[in-house]
């Protein structure tokens, strides 16, 4: 066996993970804790990823670039939360999914208009273009970059949700949102507060892989459905379920992609192997959740109930 190919795969796998984690982390929150529907959050993802071009190019660096991406995130997502998704908290679903993807739309319209329709190359700075030993494996330098900040961001998240005053609130809202009415908690106020860190986790992502695969119009329409797929899976509401979950997804895509089809080739032709070796690996992240839908249905970290 060729360990060099399974340890860049596994490298894939986990950069996948840590991209799918940033986007679901919000997500995750923001329908464990609000009850909120929000399929605009991918736009979020997309948004991050254009905003952080933007300023790279016209400033001529990376770091102002993802600054200015996260800040405008952030600003924006203030007042999309303020304007439209507030209004949206008391009611049902049905109308959840279509406000939210009414805010797609506008949203993939708005980037058309200000950027254009064509995508935008993130261009990064020479000492992350590199390549970096780890033993024998040659790695892209950005890669240990996005894979370092995932895993910062996780510990970050971890600390925030199980240490503080306001990630008390934040589990206590998972588990029971009106005791905190009861107990007199601006609701409102940690709605608003969730919402924004999730969207600025969500254009975190967007503007990390931008660099590798272009800022482009609709690139977060494209992961929504997986990182629905990813937070029930881990438990509605749970940081660390949203973790896990996104590194299984991860390491079964990238896998799956790689290796499925020298299986399949065994019996079958290579042509048609290297066909079904795709589709197949994408349709075991569903077999998954059906698996875990059955038997786990509160997913595999749900929040403790009360």
């Amino acid at each position: 066996m060729d360990w060099t190919l399974v340890l860049t795969q596994a490298l894939n796998g986990l950069q996948l993970g840590i991209l799918l984690f940033l986007l679901c982390a919000g997500l995750t929150l923001t329908f464990g804790i609000m009850d909120l529907i929000n399929l605009s959050h991918a736009s979020f993802y997309m948004i991050g990823a254009f905003l952080c071009a933007g300023a790279t190019l016209h400033f001529d660096s990376f770091l102002v670039g993802v600054l200015i991406g996260l800040a405008g995130t952030a600003v924006l997502a203030f007042i999309v939360e303020k304007s439209i998704i507030s209004k949206l908290y008391k009611r049902d679903h049905l109308d959840q999914l279509l406000a939210t993807f009414g805010l797609i739309l506008i949203a993939d319209t708005g980037v058309h208009l200000v950027w254009g329709p064509a995508g935008m190359a993130i261009p990064l700075p020479d000492v992350l273009q590199g390549q970096t030993s780890v033993g024998s494996l040659v790695v892209p330098t950005y890669r240990l970059v996005i894979i370092g900040t995932g895993f910062l961001i996780a510990i970050g998240l971890y600390w925030l949700v199980n240490k503080t005053r306001t990630g008390m609130l934040i589990r206590a809202g998972a588990s029971n949102r009106q005791m905190l009415n009861t107990l007199g908690v601006n609701v409102q106020v940690l709605f608003s507060a969730v919402f924004i860190i999730g969207a600025v986790l969500a254009g975190l992502g967007g503007l990390l892989i931008a660099p590798i695969t272009e800022a482009s119009i609709g690139m977060g329409n494209d992961i929504i459905i997986t990182a629905f797929v990813v937070i029930i899976i881990g438990g509605i509401g749970s940081i660390k379920g949203a973790f896990v979950a996104a590194m299984l997804i991860g390491f079964i895509d990238t896998f799956g992609r790689a290796f499925l089809d020298t299986i399949f080739a065994l019996f079958m032709s290579v042509d048609v192997a290297e066909t079904a070796a795709p589709a197949v690996s994408a349709i075991l992240v569903y077999v998954l959740m059906a698996i875990i839908l059955v038997w786990r249905p509160q997913g595999l970290f749900p929040p403790k109930l009360r």
